[in-house]
């Protein structure tokens, strides 16, 4: 691969035209990682999301994309504004864990999981890959030439 590797981090999102572009994101514990593709086109988009609704954050809009209810519209916004069609959208979701001890009394990990199952569903789009839950990190990338997506979890590789 020689094109431009684009790092996503929290509560962060890219989307690119870039046909040999690679999106990567790394540790995704409780966090969830949504990517959008376009496999005709080649683009897509990863959003790096942290926690599951704005509505208690008044300044949320300065910072969408650390919510899925807001993340999630914006990343599909600017997929299709960039030429993406929705109907060959290919769509994956990955992260979501519980990593800490008290995560029984917060339920990020699963919260993130509802709320992005949620908007993913409001916005009639089929999830292809999923790997969410659980209680390890992932880190997952996508390369824009082919549409394969990579997940790193529990030390092994995982071609999607």
């Amino acid at each position: 691969m020689s094109g431009n590797v684009y790092t996503i981090g929290i509560s962060d999102m890219v989307v690119s035209t870039e046909p040999d572009a690679r999106l990567i994101t790394y540790a995704l514990g409780s966090c969830i990682a949504v990517i959008g593709y376009d496999p005709l086109r080649h683009i897509g988009g990863l959003l790096h999301f942290q926690l599951p609704e704005s509505g208690s954050f008044p300044d949320a809009a300065a910072t969408p994309y650390k919510f899925g209810d807001l993340g999630i519209p914006a990343m599909l916004a600017a997929l299709y504004k960039a030429g993406a069609d929705r109907n060959r959208l290919v769509v994956g979701t990955f992260g979501g864990a519980s990593m800490l001890k008290d995560e029984g009394v917060f339920e990020i990990g699963i919260r993130n999981a509802r709320t992005c199952k949620k908007m993913l569903w409001q916005a009639a789009l089929f999830v292809k890959h999923e790997d969410l839950g659980g209680t390890t990190n992932r880190t997952v990338s996508i390369d824009l030439d082919t549409g394969h997506i990579h997940m790193k979890k529990d030390g092994h590789t995982i071609e999607l």
